[in-house]
């Protein structure tokens, strides 16, 4: 079984320059899993990218984690 959060922290943390301010909040919902990502605002734009292509990418990976244990995942990024 994969742990979600622990993904997405260990994604966020190998792209920020601070990967100490790196925070991921998990809240489930049956097979619905939300996950919200904090990181500092000078690392921002690295998590988002240009237009967007490094959370979408982010976003992809975490999916395909989640369909591997039967679940559904939703990345907000703050």
């Amino acid at each position: 079984m994969t742990d979600l959060k622990e993904t997405l922290s260990g994604i966020a943390k190998a792209i920020v320059d601070s990967p100490d301010d790196v925070t991921v909040v998990e809240a489930v919902d049956g097979k619905r899993v939300n996950l919200t990502l904090s990181v500092a605002e000078d690392d921002m734009g690295m998590v988002i990218g240009k237009h967007g292509k490094i959370a979408k990418a982010i976003r992809t990976v975490m999916r395909a984690a989640a369909n591997a244990d039967g679940k559904d995942v939703n990345v907000e990024i703050k």
